[in-house]
């Protein structure tokens, strides 16, 4: 098999290339047999094409900075797969309509293109948001706060590895639960969909791309009129200096009261002020748009939880002596603005790890499935053996892939992370296991549990190295990193199984992906944050990204080096009452009927109401109020344009900080 296929040159061939008249909807009530019968387009579909590669790496590389730009924001990642789908096709008409491309991409290139795109924008981000930036962040100490990086080949072997692992894990799983158990994977199901509507309704699509490229744009002003010190200043003292031309926040709240007072430079008692507890409106629209796509339940169970933390367990914390039993000295060293990481973060984590523990228990029947689906069944119960041996991903990749990334990983954690090889054989292969249980998740509900997988991970190793958070905090990377992979990769093979491509080519479409995605996540991560202060604030500020995924994860590697019975009572009473809450809540979505669900509080939403600077969780709010009020207004306008809208928002101010940050950074610092 050639790694690349000629694009159709002629119109003839690009009319034979057409989609389906069997959409995608329909093919999901297909089985097997049914699908090799009338579905799939053969291996010499043109697919795997030059042209699909190199736009989904370019696309991918881009939007990769996006994930990371917003995974360090608010601890999620976005999928890219419909924004790519999206650009790709409005990009590629634009160029055939100016002379640049002779013909157009069709539906199964751009299906190949979205896989390349969704890696390198998706599958290799994870690491970065949570291991690397707690592990960053621990380096950090009062003799120097900006901490130590990893070396960069380090960061880049490890990056790629985990890619690579949770690419090919995803192998013999493929055929078991889309195949066979016919899971829906909605996100794949999405993008499917999405594909068959350009190339079948393009002018609607070409509306949805100009809204989200002139939104892009539109977003890209702020990074630049935020972060570029281009106006100048002049001081009480007559000094001058260079200021960006609007500030990162307003203190829009402090006409409200604040609870809490403290002794002025001229002893004076005077109160806090809102903005004190970094209750300000941030600038940047780019949580805004988030909260646009996330919705009015989880911002709200957000903005609560903020709330809880300004005028509840802060203020008492503050009066407990937040930071040390010792007393005042340290106290008055203290600000308010560290509420969310001093006490909200030891509330917060453990709401967040135990409901998400108990809610993946509940999952007892997926992960039956999950061990009994991966045994298959016999070989006589399986008649199309011969025509899948000829389409599918052959398990000897599986084999000699998963067997070099595994070597890489286990070398690298042995070499530069201290754990012990036998140890790292063992996290790979609770790696695979755990992998296969979150990719049934993924199929069956669409929600991956990565959190819930790394915080099993921490937990194992907490006990087998409760010595050494850098194992701890690697060890569950390499299962959180790998199980996003792997079932990122099983929603594209789900997209490209609805519209009849061809496994392997799609395979080898998002294995290049991999290349530009580590590029962009490990170039992107040292450009925006150049130190652990960016992560852990400093001077009285709040952070630039306080990284709420790696906050948890740093909280949970240190209760096992520490021992919760070496912390502060204060946080010892937090993990307690943290964990305490969150199996409540996770109880309540349990068993509570499924009309009222929808009504109870979120677990996710409120610890990250809790470990979030309260300006990120307002913005979602008013994001999502604002999204809530169009689709009550026009609810198919809103449908088609919420999420181009939005996601062009977040694309434009993520690449744009990330040129900002190396102007800054590089260019401004020389």
């Amino acid at each position: 098999m050639a790694l690349f296929q000629p694009a159709p040159q002629t119109q003839e061939e690009v009319d034979r290339c057409r989609p389906l008249d069997i959409g995608p909807e329909k093919v999901l009530e297909m089985d097997e047999a049914t699908w090799y019968e009338k579905i799939y387009r053969g291996d010499d579909a043109p697919q795997l094409t030059a042209r699909a590669v190199l736009m989904g790496s370019a696309l991918g590389f881009l939007l990769a900075f996006t994930n990371l730009y917003i995974g360090l924001k608010t601890g999620w990642g976005l999928g890219v797969a419909i924004t790519a789908c999206i650009l790709s096709y409005a990009i590629w008409t634009f160029a055939q309509k100016v002379g640049i491309a002779k013909t157009p991409m069709t539906i199964l290139e751009n299906n190949c293109m979205q896989s390349t795109a969704s890696s390198a924008g998706y599958a290799t981000g994870g690491t970065m948001v949570s291991a690397i930036a707690a592990l960053l962040m621990l380096s950090a100490t009062p003799e120097n706060p900006e901490g130590a990086h990893l070396p960069w080949p380090i960061l880049t072997a490890w990056t790629f590895f985990l890619a690579v692992l949770g690419t090919v894990i995803a192998i013999p799983m493929k055929r078991s639960l889309i195949n066979r158990d016919r899971l829906k994977f909605p996100s794949g199901v999405a993008a499917a969909t999405t594909l068959h509507s350009l190339y079948s309704e393009g002018k609607g699509a070409i509306q949805k791309a100009k809204a989200l490229m002139l939104s892009a744009l539109a977003g890209s002003a702020f990074p630049l009129m935020m972060e570029v010190p281009i106006r100048t200043v002049v001081g009480e003292d007559g000094s001058s200096g260079k200021v960006p031309l609007i500030p990162a926040d307003t203190p829009l709240f402090d006409w409200l009261p604040a609870r809490g007072a403290h002794m002025n430079d001229k002893g004076v008692l005077e109160a806090w002020k809102p903005s004190d507890w970094t209750m300000v409106l941030d600038n940047n629209p780019v949580m805004i748009a988030a909260g646009a796509i996330v919705g009015l339940r989880v911002s709200i169970w957000m903005m609560l939880g903020s709330l809880l933390l300004i005028y509840g367990v802060g203020p008492e914390a503050w009066d407990y002596e937040w930071t040390s039993p010792s007393g005042d000295v340290i106290r008055a060293a203290s600000k308010p603005y560290k509420a969310w990481k001093e006490i909200g973060l030891w509330l917060g984590v453990p709401i967040m790890v135990s409901s998400g523990l108990l809610s993946f228990a509940a999952q007892w029947r997926t992960i039956g499935r999950a061990i009994s689906g991966l045994m298959g069944k016999k070989a006589e119960e399986q008649p199309h053996d011969a025509m899948a041996a000829k389409v599918e991903v052959p398990f000897t990749w599986f084999a000699t892939g998963g067997s070099l990334a595994a070597a890489g990983v286990i070398g690298v954690g042995s070499f530069y992370f201290d754990i012990p090889w036998y140890y790292g054989v063992l996290g790979v292969g609770m790696t695979f296991f755990l992998s296969m249980i979150a990719c049934r998740a993924t199929g069956e509900s669409d929600i991956t549990p990565v959190g819930a997988m790394g915080k099993l991970m921490q937990l194992t190793y907490g006990v087998l190295i409760p010595q050494s958070t850098t194992a701890n905090l690697m060890t569950a990377s390499m299962t959180a990193s790998s199980a996003g992979a792997a079932a990122d990769l099983l929603n594209d093979l789900k997209s490209g199984y609805l519209l009849g491509a061809a496994p392997r080519r799609q395979f080898m479409a998002q294995f290049m992906g991999i290349f530009a995605g580590t590029l962009a996540t490990v170039s992107g991560f040292y450009l925006l944050v150049p130190n652990a202060t960016y992560l852990n604030g400093v001077n009285g500020k709040a952070p630039e990204f306080p990284a709420p995924a790696a906050q948890a994860w740093k909280a949970v590697a240190e209760v096992f080096k520490l021992g919760i019975e070496n912390m502060h009572p204060m946080h010892q009473q937090a993990i307690w009452v943290g964990a305490a809450v969150g199996v409540v809540i996770g109880g309540m979505e349990m068993f509570a009927p499924a009309k009222i669900r929808r009504f109870l509080p979120s677990a996710t939403a409120l610890s990250l109401g809790l470990i979030l600077p309260f300006q990120y969780p307002f913005s979602m709010l008013l994001g999502a109020v604002f999204a809530a009020i169009w689709t009550r207004l026009n609810a198919k306008q809103a449908e088609d344009y919420i999420v181009p809208l939005s996601s062009g928002i977040i694309a434009g101010v993520s690449i744009m900080g990330v040129l900002v940050a190396f102007i800054n950074n590089v260019v401004l610092a020389g």
